[in-house]
């Protein structure tokens, strides 16, 4: 097996052969340190490469599944995580300044679950200024892999980066208003953004509590479920996750979506959203229809205000995240998130208490659309591959973020999973993706439908050229 075909590999894939000792763990692990060591110094997608501690994992991984002690699909395996998330000992700045030093004392509890399953960490990886929308300006963000000119996404651009260059089998993201999805979209790989409560977020810097999704980013549908069944849980340490049986999401893959109903909203899908995205939507409609799947005509209700909602909620939230450091170290923080911080800080009680109401109604009105449909189809995004001269204003362009959000943050306002999937490339050569959305803890049935789309398409198959 040459070194390409090694680290394009999916995390399933590399995992069985691992276990099968095809692969030494010890081995796949060096190789992809130094795949990372060649690579990200023009990428720039980990902020902290790990590379002793992944090294004793692989050894412990090579020994237990030596014995035949297989601890399931992730033994073994090479991942990374977002740096907002905790990892003993090693660097968490949460793509600031401010915590530059930190090093935690604990593993976040979905790191924790990751090294239970036997999976090898090679690292953190580069996000956003505090999981927002710009990095900070002292930190230079990671370059897209497919062309450096192309937007990376946002907040989980390493995650993003790193899954699609091939420095990782998966990785762990964050999406408060689509930041597993956007960087998922705009460097073709497969995001799946869980139902809030399903994944523990104790140990992982806040961007806004009730708001913050982490979920897996990796090639495939498949793979993304082998990492939500190792994360996802109850968890004694986050009263917010919720007590639910987690199930094998590797189970009852069918390849079909046969007595499946796909819910769609053509006005809602199609106003002011591009060419390549609508076509892109289009077509994910037409492979699931000869799947078997049902295309239903629905009305999904005006996000409008919901949007304008999520500003000062994510703001509020926020201010309470950082009131510790902001306004106290105001000059430590990049234009963006002091903005946020700023709106946060002007909301009234009032003002707040008219937005859960809003969240609420709009909440139960997305999850009566499930009576009749069992998936949403929408674009990841209403612009396509949007280039890094587009997105120079997004933290200050109020009419440009609430654009990009405009598919995503409805669906982190209600807490719904989502699963991104690659649906095809724009004339210059960037990735373009869409969304399926589900119901509250449906994210089987999500993992279903990207694992029969997957199976008749390529898109995910698909590599930059590094």
């Amino acid at each position: 097996m040459t070194a390409t075909d090694l680290h394009y590999l999916g995390l399933v894939d590399v995992g069985r052969k691992i276990q099968a000792k095809e692969l030494s763990p010890v081995e796949v692990a060096k190789a992809m340190l130094e795949r990372i060591e060649k690579v990200d110094g023009k990428l720039g997608s980990f902020a902290y490469v790990m590379a002793d501690s992944a090294l004793a994992d692989a050894a412990a991984a090579a020994k237990e599944i030596a014995s035949g002690k297989i601890k399931g699909p992730l033994h073994g395996v090479p991942v990374a995580v977002k740096d907002l998330c905790w990892a003993k000992g090693a660097p968490a700045a949460h793509g600031m300044t401010i915590h530059s030093d930190f090093r935690p004392t604990e593993d976040a509890t979905v790191v924790a679950r990751l090294k239970d399953a036997g999976a090898v960490i090679l690292g953190k990886l580069q996000q956003t200024e505090g999981a927002y929308a710009d990095h900070h300006p002292k930190i230079d963000p990671p370059k897209n892999p497919w062309n450096a000119d192309l937007w990376p996404g946002a907040s989980s651009s390493g995650s993003g980066v790193a899954t699609a260059a091939g420095l990782c089998f998966g990785s762990l993201g964050t999406d408060t208003g689509g930041s597993i999805r956007f960087p998922s979209a705009a460097n073709g790989v497969t995001g799946l953004k869980p139902t809030w409560g399903r994944v523990s977020r104790y140990g992982a810097f806040e961007l806004a509590a009730t708001l913050d999704h982490i979920g897996p980013m990796a090639r495939s549908a498949v793979d993304c479920g082998a990492i939500l069944g190792v994360i996802a849980g109850q968890d004694p340490k986050d009263t917010t996750s919720v007590p639910l049986t987690v199930p094998d999401y590797l189970a009852g893959l069918t390849g079909d979506m046969r007595g499946v109903t796909i819910g769609i909203d053509r006005r809602w899908t199609s106003e002011g959203t591009d060419g390549d995205s609508a076509k892109v939507l289009a077509e994910g409609l037409r492979v699931a229809a000869d799947l078997g799947a049902k295309i239903k005509e629905i009305t999904f209700p005006d996000p409008k205000a919901i949007i304008d909602d999520w500003f000062p909620l994510c703001g509020i939230e926020v201010a309470v995240a950082h009131e510790d450091t902001y306004p106290a170290r105001r000059d430590e923080y990049g234009p963006a998130l002091a903005g946020l911080l700023d709106l946060g800080r002007q909301q009234s009680g009032r003002d707040y208490q008219k937005i859960v109401l809003r969240r609420e109604a709009f909440r139960g009105a997305v999850r009566l659309l499930f009576d009749t449909a069992d998936l949403l189809a929408v674009p990841a995004q209403a612009f396509a591959a949007p280039t890094l001269a587009k997105m120079a204003a997004l933290g200050e362009d109020a009419s440009l973020i609430a654009g990009l959000l405009r598919f995503t943050c409805p669906f982190d306002m209600t807490g719904s999973p989502t699963v991104t999937l690659p649906g095809g490339f724009t004339a210059n050569g960037g990735p373009v993706g869409f969304q399926f959305v589900g119901r509250h803890f449906d994210e089987a049935g999500l993992i279903r439908a990207g694992d029969a789309f997957q199976r008749v398409t390529d898109w995910h198959k698909r590599h930059p050229g590094i």
